[in-house]
Parts: C-alpha cells; structure tokens; sequence
C-alpha cells in the first residue's frame, strides 16, 4: 500500500500534468533554483522536492505527459532510488561531468512541433542558451514565461520574512566603502559602468550583511546594481530597518524593492555596458536588460574577491577552527563515553547530530549549522549526501563504521569537516579503506604548486593513492568554503569533472576542502575532510608558489588505521598534524574533553 505521502506526490503529479495540458506544453521542467541560482533553496522554490519527494540539493525534475524523473549525479543515486520510490517519477542517473545530460533527453523526446515549458526566472542563463539551442535544432519551442507550480502549488510558501543584519567589525574587518571601491576598479577595467548581482553570496559578501532567508547560509534574497556613484540593494520590504539603511546610504547605498530589479535593469540608458556573469544570473534577468545595453559577461569581480580571504580574515577563521575543534573535542568525549556504556539507552544518528550542535551552540561566535549534518552508520555512510529522518534512520550499534560530516556557520568563519569513528570491532579491509583515504589526504594536503595553477588539476593528487589501489571515489575532492558564507564556493574547485577555467586558478588566501572517499555500497562509508588556506611558499625563477596550511582541527582516528600502509613521511604528517591539534586546542578544553584530545592525539 502506499503512503500517505506518496499518495500526495502522486496527486500533484496528476495536477501538473493537467495544467501542461491547458498550457498546450508536453514536457515542463522544474531545476533545483531559484532567482539566485542559489544551492540551498528558501522553501518557495523547492518545487522539485514538492512534486516528486526527492530533498537532495541537486538534481532537475521534468514531467511529460507519460513519464517523470530526476536527474541527478551520482552523490545521490541511493538517497533518490529510496525517495522516489512508489512516486511514479524515476530516478535518471547522470554520470560524472553530464549534468545537462536531460537536455539530450527532452530533444529527442519532444515531438517535432511540440513545446517544452520552464520558468525563466530561475533557469540559469548558461543552461538556457544549451536548452534552447538543443530544442531548436529538434523543432521544439521553449516557453520560458510560465510558472506552472504557481498554478498547482496552493500552500507555496511566500518570500522569507526574516531581517537583514550587518556584519561587523572585527570580523567584517574591510568596510563596505572600500569594497565597493574596489568592485568599480574591476568593473572600469573589464569596461563596464553597470554591473548587476543576483548571487545571495556575492551581495551578502559586498555589502557586509547577513541574513537567514537560506538554511545553513547566513545570506538574504536581494539582486544589486552597481553604478559609478550609486549602489541599489533591492530587498523585500521591512527586512532592512532605517538605523541599516541610514548607514547603507552613507556608503552611497540605496534600498529599493526586491520586485524593482528587473525594471531598473530596464531603465538602464542606451550607452551604458553592463557586466553580468552569464553562469550567475538567470534567463529571466538577462532577459530585463534593453537590447541596446552592450553586455559584458564575464565573473562577477566580488566571486574572485570574497575567495582570497585577506590576512586579517585568515586569522578569524583560525580562531574559530579552535571553538570548532573545541566543540568537536566535546562532542566525541561524549560520544565515545556513551559507546562504552553496556547499560546507555539505544543511540541512533539522530541523537549524533543532535548532541553535535548543541556542542557547537555553546561555542562563542556560533549562529547555526553550515549544512544539515550527515551522520551516516554502516552502510548508510555509503550514501554520500546521506540524512538520517524520524521515519528512517539506523540505531548505532553492534560493530561498524560511523561516517560525521558536519560544519557551523561562526561570526569569524565557516567550517566543514568529516571524521570516521569505529563502533566495535573493525575489519582489516575497513581499516585499509580509511588508511588510504588518509593517504589521499596527505598527498594533496602537503602538496605545493604555482600561484594560478587551475584548481581541477590537483584533484588527482588525492586520488592517487586510491587509484594505485584501484579504488576510486564518485565526488569532486574539494570546493571553496565563504567567510561566515555559503560552505560552497567558487571560483576553485578541485574535481575532475570541473574544466580547468582561467577563473579557477588558486590565489593566495582561498579556503578548500580535501576530502577524498572510499563508498562501498551496503557495507559502509569513509570520508576524511579538512578545510585548507592557500599561504605562501617559495619564490624564485620559476614563479611563485603556493602550499596549504591545514585549518580544521580535530583528531583523525588512528584505531581505524593499518599502520603498515603507512610511509614514515606520512606518519610524520599525521603526528605533526596531533601535534598541531592538541597545542591549539588545550586551551579550550577541560575534563573528558581535554583527556579524549590528549588520546586521540598520541603519536602512532
């Protein structure tokens, strides 16, 4: 029998489809966006998660008259076949690097002379220009002025309320003027007088504030036009109060409605140049600006600023890896604590992410979660974007593997981090698993490479002990992380399916992750993750070069390790690395807490 809930999915399946009808279209496509492009969506536009009860971050609904699916990669393949079971849509895999794979699909699916329908206002402009030119060349018409979910969505969730705050000093330790000042600098060099953001991070980032319209990313749902004397913030109503917008205008900011920006863009005169990043706005947008505006498309100068931290920065985020750590020292005394208790109550993953953030909670400068936590036991550590719900979950116990990723969103900085824990016994081929993992680790942590080199290109050196061992792993190894920001962002990102762009060379200052894995489906999941500063090498005639200092602290666990895989270099990396965590941390810890760091970070 199927549920309550599928039962409902189902329903609005059927009441879309009627409404494709009446609109004459035969395939309507809903992307996991909204206005912003943004990861993490407010609730207004989790249309794909409404019709079809998936609730990963990526992935593209699309519904015909006869047929209805998912697309996404390979990160969800498990989460999604469990999700959308007895729904009537289908899971549609896409492999590593295909992402647009369903736009083959609906070409040569559509009949000749049919139309495919998608809002325009939060399909990505990028991905327009491919859609259009794919359907066009099957004879298929592309709508992109209808929002079919509006129509069937009758609860849909209106604009978040929540106010905007300003981020100050001394965490926000460069003002507003001067980055404004030098957004115009970028802007007067790539030739433009105009420019237009719509990404939440980018605005958040130029502005120095802050919000809660997105979970887990402390930004609000704005669009920006910078002009040569002016700044206009378009924001919905009552979510900047006069004391903020008094000192906005001081910066020469001004506030307009969030509905308003469209129609500035509009207004813009005849001779201006507009600079807009093709891959960060909407066909929607694109479509506002005059024809006789020139367009300059190339990255928003702020997505390169806001990614090499500035020194000042640098040593906030480090201040906040020890509360970070401190939390996590905490949480894992416990947690071990527990474990060993024959007489405790029955643990379960949702109790792990529960006491993981009330520890991080009590810690200074801690506003909320940077992501839902992923606490994955035995085989659910496999499902690489797993979370455990009140309907479905595992209770830890017996032996097995427990996969922690997690990450708080801190006034000083952002954190991401994964650790393996063992419950019990483990077997030799777990510990080989985590022992190469760890390899991986220290292979791209103590890397050193030129100033610029494109971030893609380090990605191997992860997977280099994996491959050796024929083992591989189905996810990018590393993406930048924002200050007190999105835990993703670009430009870097290091994965083999990212193309080697000029835009994702490595600068001085960037924040990434490491975190290669090794998934063996149905049996358990290992996952190391630290998050990397780009610092200073060495210079000489071959240029500058770069290295990364190690930002995360928190013990690896070496019981899950064969230390016979280990080379004496690399042991010595990992006992520097103790080394380094229990001198930082000590002085944040007492009790159970500071007695399991003290363990933990014995040398091996």
């Amino acid at each position: 029998m199927p549920t309550p809930e599928k039962t409902a999915l189902a329903a609005r399946l059927t009441q879309l489809r009627h409404a494709m009808r009446e609109q004459h279209i035969d395939a309507f496509i809903v992307p996991s966006a909204d206005p912003h492009l943004s990861e993490y969506l407010p609730a207004r536009w989790q249309g794909r998660e409404w019709l079809s009860g998936f609730t990963g971050s990526v992935g593209t609904f699309i519904a015909t008259a006869d047929c209805a699916g998912v697309w996404t990669d390979a990160r969800y393949w498990d989460q999604a076949e469990s999700e959308l079971a007895g729904t009537g849509v289908q899971l549609m895999k896409i492999p590593s690097g295909a992402s647009v794979l369903y736009i083959d699909w609906l070409a040569g699916r559509v009949r000749r002379g049919g139309t495919v329908g998608v809002d325009g206002a939060v399909l990505g402009l990028a991905t327009a220009r491919l859609l259009g030119q794919a359907l066009d060349g099957a004879g298929v018409a592309l709508r992109t002025d209808v929002d079919l979910l509006d129509a069937v969505w009758l609860e849909r969730p209106g604009l978040p309320p929540q106010p905007v705050f300003e981020h100050l000093p001394p965490h926000a330790s460069t003002p507003r003027a001067a980055k404004l000042a030098a957004l115009r600098a970028a802007m007067a060099q790539a030739g433009a007088d105009s420019h237009l953001i719509s990404t939440l991070d980018d605005v958040a980032y130029l502005f120095n504030l802050r919000g809660a319209d997105v979970s887990y990313n402390p930004v609000f749902l704005a669009h920006a036009l910078i002009t040569p004397q002016r700044a206009t913030l378009f924001v919905a109503d009552g979510k900047v109060d006069a004391a903020l917008r008094a000192a906005l205008a001081a910066d020469g900011v001004d506030v307009a409605p969030y509905a308003a920006a469209h129609a500035a863009l509009a207004a813009l005169a005849p001779a201006a140049t507009l600079l807009l990043d093709p891959r960060r706005v909407t066909f929607g947008t694109r479509q506002a600006v005059p024809a006789a505006v020139a367009v300059v498309e190339a990255v928003n100068p702020t997505t390169f600023a806001k990614s090499q931290k500035t020194p000042a920065e640098a040593e906030h985020v480090r201040a906040t890896m020890e509360q970070d750590g401190a939390a996590l020292c905490e949480f894992f005394a416990w947690l071990e604590e527990t474990l060993a208790d024959p007489q405790r109550a029955a643990l379960t993953e949702l109790d792990i992410a529960d006491r993981l953030a009330a520890a991080r909670a009590r810690r200074p400068g801690f506003v909320s979660l940077s992501f839902g936590t992923i606490a994955g036991f035995r085989a659910n550590g496999a499902i690489m974007h797993y979370r455990a719900t009140e309907a479905a979950h595992a209770v830890i116990d017996g032996d097995g593997l427990l996969l922690i990723d997690s990450g708080g969103q801190y006034l000083g900085g952002t954190t991401d981090i994964t650790r393996v824990v063992p419950v019990g016994a483990t077997s030799a081929e777990q510990r080989r698993d985590f022992t190469l993992v760890l390899k991986g680790v220290i292979a791209l942590s103590s890397a050193h490479f030129p100033r610029g080199v494109k971030s893609p290109m380090l990605d191997a050196l992860a997977r280099a002990p994996l491959w050796a061992a024929g083992v591989d792993f189905g996810h990018g190894t590393g993406h930048g992380v924002g200050f007190f920001l999105n835990v993703h962002e670009g430009p870097q990102t290091i994965s083999p399916s990212a193309p080697p762009e000029p835009h994702t060379a490595m600068q001085e200052g960037m924040v990434t992750s490491v975190e290669p894995g090794i998934y063996r489906p149905g049996r358990w999941g290992i996952r190391i993750e630290n998050l990397v500063l780009n610092v200073a090498a060495a210079s000489g005639e071959f240029g500058d070069f770069l290295r990364f200092e190690t930002l995360t602290l928190c013990p690896i666990d070496s019981r899950c390790l064969d230390l016979a895989l280990l080379r004496a270099d690399e042991r010595d990396w990992l006992n520097a690395y103790h080394a380094t965590v229990r001198a930082r941390l000590r002085p944040h810890v007492s009790g159970a807490a500071l007695a399991w760091l003290n363990t933990r970070t014995e040398a091996v």
